[in-house]
């Protein structure tokens, strides 16, 4: 057992400083706390726990979070804490346009100034939809009061016509099988009605799997937390013992920087390529560790992509299994075990334990779906950061979901200003596209988009699709689903927008990948690029008022987790607690 500093008593609790004092404002709070039906004794000496709870109505990944919220409250009560809910912005993956990433950093402003405004000692977080889990672990660890994380946990596997769908990577597939004209409309209307059967997130290694393995392996997770499926009755206890272990860590003290040290990072690394994640991890865990303290950047994922091997064999890396097959098979703490070697072991975790005594005594039931590093289904990690006079502050690939022969490839650009023009290209079979075309897709990024949207997995043309052919090289400074797949080079920093050096690329020009070399080049003569660069034109501001106005002032490059500048750790001098007067 890891070692903790001496208990908190009820007088230091961050609750007292509402409800302690003998005062007029205190009898304000106390008074209408007794409003709400409260008694003294449901409070008193006890701790005040925020449920942040991201439900919402047009969010079927958290379709099930309202009735959660109620068990997660009766742990903390049978805990001998205070439960408070408190609604966050619900982002939800499925609705909110242009993109949900425009999203991500007002869901950790509001989660970081709920737990601030409010009077609680500790928090726990309910999300899982993709950007509901970095936002709210964004907040949580610039508030740096007691927190732990619920997973909102992945759906049922798909079901159509016998086949098994995966979230996601089936509704590509069967859109490019349906434009080829290899399936009917009425099989595709059979497809949308069997992809999505309960709620949850995605079951695919998409991003919401990946931020919340990645939020386990931190440490933010109880064990095994991040695996298990929505529907299945093990959730229901999941939120029960989080609420259980939440009013515990208040009185340990036991802080999210305190858990989130940089080995903690490189654990998050390491098992995020281990289990063949969504390009997306790269993004928020940079701005994950930057908010507590930690220069994480590209070349650590570089440093892991090299060491660690998929070995996690759900879609879209692996063939044929889905999260809940993973889940059966032994789940994260299984995967893990696997891959000791590269973990710290010795890192605190929210169970008051370390990560090493955490999986401890984990176990493969299939080792199939979770193999070892001696037999991985790729014997890289799941991305790789590439580099060149494309993308000189980096890009990322997915080698492990593409076709192995694009892996080194040379190609004449065909390059797209915005999504419709290209979109309407791809659908006329008399444009000039070849196997051999780098399609091409800039003004998607961070300011672009606006908001960085997942366009990145640019649609095969149809010319290519009625010529067998399913994978192309594809690049944008967009990003892309985690159940994507395909040659898709994204992220590209700096953006075009801002005069990236995408900006200059012309329709012609030769791309040249080489993903071993880790290399992505454009084969045109510095001086020309000096004269494209010299004419270049900033295109005009996408807006000129609210939130979109903050959003592109303010909005950091992929590289660099496309955090806010201001809301980064070493901005300013620590927020204090709120006066209370």
């Amino acid at each position: 057992m890891t070692e903790l500093p001496p208990r908190k008593q009820a007088a230091e609790l961050r609750s007292a400083r509402w409800f302690g004092p003998a005062d007029l404002r205190s009898f304000g709070h106390r008074s209408r706390a007794m409003q709400m039906g409260y008694a003294p004794e449901e409070w008193t000496g006890k701790p005040v726990i925020a449920i942040v709870n991201t439900w919402s109505d047009l969010n079927p990944c958290h379709t099930h979070l309202r009735q959660r919220a109620e068990d997660v409250k009766r742990g903390i009560l049978m805990a001998g804490g205070f439960p408070v809910e408190l609604p966050a912005i619900s982002v939800s993956e499925s609705f909110v346009k242009p993109t949900t990433m425009m999203y991500r950093n007002m869901l950790a402003m509001e989660t970081e100034e709920l737990l601030r405004s409010h009077p609680v000692d500790g928090a726990v977080l309910m999300g899982g939809c993709d950007k509901t889990t970095p936002g709210l672990l964004l907040g949580a660890t610039s508030m740096n009061i007691p927190a732990i994380f619920v997973p909102a946990g992945p759906m049922l596997r798909g079901n159509w016509g016998g086949k098994t769908l995966g979230s996601g990577s089936d509704s590509w597939k069967y859109w490019d099988e349906l434009r080829a004209g290899k399936i009917t409309q009425a099989d595709w209307l059979g497809v949308e009605a069997g992809i999505a059967r309960s709620h949850g997130t995605c079951m695919t290694m998409g991003t919401a799997s990946t931020m919340t393995a990645i939020a386990e392996a931190v440490g933010m997770v109880l064990p095994g937390g991040s695996s298990v499926p929505a529907a299945d009755a093990g959730h229901i206890r999941l939120c029960s013992e989080s609420g259980r272990r939440i009013v515990e860590m208040v009185w340990e003290d036991l802080t999210p920087q305190r858990i989130q040290t940089r080995p903690a990072f490189e654990n998050a690394i390491a098992v995020a390529m281990a289990m063949g994640c969504s390009t997306n991890a790269i993004i928020h865990l940079i701005a994950m560790a930057r908010r507590a303290g930690q220069d994480i950047g590209l070349e650590d994922f570089e440093r892991y992509s090299r060491r660690v091997p998929v070995i996690g064999n759900v879609r879209p890396s692996g063939d044929k299994y889905l999260m809940e097959d993973f889940f059966y098979a032994g789940g994260i703490r299984a995967l893990m075990g696997n891959i000791t070697e590269h973990l710290h072991l010795g890192c605190l975790t929210v169970t008051g334990r370390t990560l090493g005594e955490n999986i401890e005594g984990a176990k493969v039931y299939n080792d199939d779906v979770i193999r070892n590093t001696a037999n991985p289904i790729y014997g890289e990690g799941s991305l790789a950061v590439l580099k060149g006079n494309l993308a000189p502050d980096g890009c990322v690939i997915k080698p492990a979901a593409m076709d192995q022969k694009f892996l080194k490839h040379s190609g004449p650009a065909v390059v797209f200003d915005d999504y419709p023009s290209m979109k309407q290209a791809v659908d006329d079979e008399s444009y000039d596209f070849t196997p051999d075309s780098v399609l091409v897709l800039r003004n998607a990024g961070p300011q672009g988009g606006p908001g960085m949207p997942e366009w990145g997995m640019l649609p095969m043309p149809k010319k290519l699709l009625k010529m067998g052919l399913r994978d192309m090289l594809r690049l944008s400074d967009a990003r892309m689903s985690g159940t994507s797949y395909g040659a898709c080079v994204l992220h590209v920093a700096p953006e075009s927008y801002v005069g990236g050096p995408l900006a200059l690329l012309r329709t012609g020009d030769v791309v040249t990948l080489d993903v071993d070399a880790r290399t992505i080049n454009m084969d045109v003569p510095e001086e020309e690029l000096a004269r494209r660069r010299a004419a270049w034109v900033a295109p005009p501001a996408r807006f000129e008022r609210g939130y979109g106005w903050a959003f592109t002032k303010h909005i950091e490059q992929a590289d660099q987790g496309c955090d806010f500048d201001f809301l980064r750790t070493d901005f300013g001098a620590p927020v204090p607690e709120p006066v209370i007067y």
